[in-house]
């Protein structure tokens, strides 16, 4: 089947399926924008590769012969499917789609960037489907490749080469501990905040590090790091239960009453998030509509 496939050229099919519909030399070469010379040529090919003379002359024009005939509706319906096949997409229409998307994200990014877009998904898109994924750093670019994620949200500066990016925003961290703790009622000072006991959320799992031991470091200062979890959302119900500090990212303290924010008392170096996808879909219509959408709801510029 490959060696006949490789003997034929697409513009002999084409060929084929206006003289099997004309039956007529000069009316096809017309409709093909050819000279009846060359229609003739291809007819003669197309008549060697085929074995068989596929068009014979007929009182009014040509008539099929039985191989013609038997190849009219295939062939016809491989054209069409070719043709499909090859389209440029037309613009994709949100309300009428049926996708499976799926994104990678932290809790922190879920919670920030996909949790603002989902009401305006669900409205926009009904017939979508949504599945939020464990954003696994080291696996992004791959899975991204093979198709397990559409997209994945990730800090800028961690981002794997190769991926195509979009900057969403800048985040700040502030201190933060239970509404009425008593020593959060004014911003403490740099000494009040080493005392004070701290938890910190720890990605790889047990770290007991992290950025602000960086900054305090530079000042030749250390803190007190007492309990280290691997989420966001477990470290905020730590903090609404104890006496227990953290430093935790601004968007997380939006519509979180259950705690209180203030200034840390020296400067904590924030990061940037941003999203992720891979070239493959980078032009596809219905991809490109995910991540406006996202993107602006995560308030993207």
């Amino acid at each position: 089947m490959i060696n006949s496939l490789r003997q034929l050229d697409l513009n002999l099919l084409l060929t084929l399926d206006i003289l099997l519909e004309e039956r007529n030399v000069t009316r096809a070469a017309d409709r093909l924008h050819l000279s009846q010379p060359a229609v003739s040529v291809q007819l003669a090919r197309l008549r060697q590769l085929l074995g068989d003379p596929l068009l014979l002359p007929g009182p009014r024009g040509m008539r099929p012969t039985a191989r013609a005939d038997a190849l009219r509706a295939p062939l016809r319906q491989a054209l069409d499917a070719l043709q499909k096949a090859i389209a440029v997409p037309g613009p994709f229409d949100p309300a009428t789609a049926d996708q499976t998307w799926r994104v990678a994200a932290s809790d922190y990014g879920g919670s920030t960037i996909v949790l603002p877009a989902i009401a305006s998904l669900r409205l926009h898109a009904p017939g979508t489907r949504l599945a939020i994924l464990w954003v696994r750093p080291a696996a992004i670019a791959q899975q991204a490749e093979q198709g397990s994620i559409d997209l994945a949200f990730h800090v800028a500066a961690e981002a794997p080469d190769g991926m195509r990016q979009r900057s969403l925003f800048k985040e700040r961290y502030l201190l933060a501990g239970r509404v009425d703790h008593p020593r959060l009622r004014t911003p403490p000072t740099l000494e009040e905040f080493r005392e004070l006991e701290h938890a910190i959320m720890s990605p790889e799992g047990g770290g007991f590090v992290g950025s602000t031991d960086s900054a305090l470091a530079q000042l030749d200062l250390t803190r007190r790091v007492v309990l280290s979890v691997p989420n966001f959302l477990f470290l905020k119900s730590v903090l609404a239960r104890t006496d227990l500090v953290a430093l935790l990212p601004a968007r997380l303290l939006d519509g979180a009453p259950e705690l209180r924010a203030v200034e840390p008392p020296l400067e904590v170096p924030g990061f940037e998030m941003t999203m992720l996808w891979p070239e493959r879909v980078h032009r596809d219509p219905a991809h490109t509509w995910l991540r406006e959408h996202i993107a602006g709801a995560a308030g993207a510029t």
